[in-house]
């Protein structure tokens, strides 16, 4: 049996918004629900340690493939992929589900679509957790510009703008671009990413896929049967769906222009990672000015992919919190 049946509650279905998600569940109706939700180039399997911990602590969580990803729907179009539908996808599956308010946790993306949710239907979040990605306000300028600016042509985010290029590469090896992207910090590129290549950029991870020997093994975080459910599920699915997500930023600033700013009388978790060098620590400073109801913690030694480098302590955190705010 694979990781994805062993590590994991059975999968579910639900159609939402247009689409299908397929989801995972422990702990139906005890208390209120947490719904995690996942980054990139992850999996709702991402969340495999806090439902297990979910599950002991008789607490109901819900961890969906979201739009793109996985076992989940991958509409065609850019546009398909922009925040109002990956936000309208939560909403719709609660409704679906029958589900008035839920808890969201997010990390990397799935952050930014979490912290999203209580600016555009406060009414359906009863509170809000942050992994790694920090509210983020809106910029005052196209966010592709400055990071263009900022960073140069070759930096991640921009370089997935162009169609099909970052597509290509990510999937020529997939085994190789997953092994690079989940080792953990201190020999991850992370601190070389940071430096400017050639032509000027940073955190070009074109260049440093391309040069990285996939028989390095230092640093890797996955067991071999966890590594082999990403690499089935993105060998079958594909990158364009997730980066179709990123090809969104621009569209996304625009709505953004009419959303609020503050996230006021909801109770809200910011939970930082000290390694995490795209993700820093600092970038949280300025929540309490835009929230005011946060509790905000740092996981030591940690790099980008928190919850799966230190989930007794990500766990700990989000259960000690949940006790203390929305007891069962």
């Amino acid at each position: 049996m694979s990781a994805l049946e062993t590590m994991m509650p059975a999968v579910q279905r639900v159609a939402t918004n247009g689409v299908e998600l397929a989801y995972y569940e422990v702990g139906k109706g005890q208390g209120v629900p947490v719904v995690f939700c996942h980054g990139f180039p992850e999996l709702a399997f991402s969340w495999r340690h806090q439902l297990k911990a979910f599950e002991d602590a008789g607490r109901w969580a819900i961890a969906p493939d979201q739009r793109g990803y996985g076992l989940s729907s991958k509409p065609a179009a850019v546009t398909d992929y922009d925040l109002a539908n990956l936000a309208g996808d939560m909403i719709g599956m609660l409704d679906a589900l029958g589900i008035q308010k839920a808890i969201f946790c997010g990390h990397d993306w799935g952050g930014i679509v979490t912290w999203q949710l209580p600016l555009m239907y406060p009414d359906r979040i009863a509170g809000v957790i942050g992994l790694n990605t920090p509210l983020m306000p809106r910029s005052p300028v196209d966010p592709i510009a400055a990071m263009r600016a900022a960073f140069g042509p070759d930096m991640y985010i921009v370089w997935f703008q162009t169609p099909g290029d970052a597509d290509a590469v990510l999937g020529q090896n997939v085994e190789k671009t997953m092994r690079f992207f989940m080792r953990k910090p201190a020999t991850s590129g992370i601190t070389t990413a940071a430096e400017r290549n050639a032509g000027g950029s940073t955190f070009a991870f074109k260049d440093l896929l391309n040069a990285w020997d996939a028989s390095d093994t230092a640093g890797q975080m996955l067991s071999a049967a966890e590594l082999a459910a990403f690499v089935q599920a993105f060998e079958a699915g594909g990158f364009t769906g997730p980066i179709n997500w990123y090809r969104n930023f621009t569209r996304n600033w625009v709505a953004a222009e009419s959303l609020p700013s503050r996230i006021d009388d909801i109770p809200c978790l910011m939970i930082t990672a000290e390694l995490d060098a795209v993700l820093r620590p600092d970038m949280a400073a300025h929540m309490p000015g835009f929230i005011n109801d946060l509790e905000t913690h740092m996981v030591k030694g940690s790099g980008h992919w928190t919850q799966q480098e230190k989930p007794e302590e990500v766990n700990a955190l989000i259960l000690g919190w949940l006790d203390r705010r929305f007891p069962t």
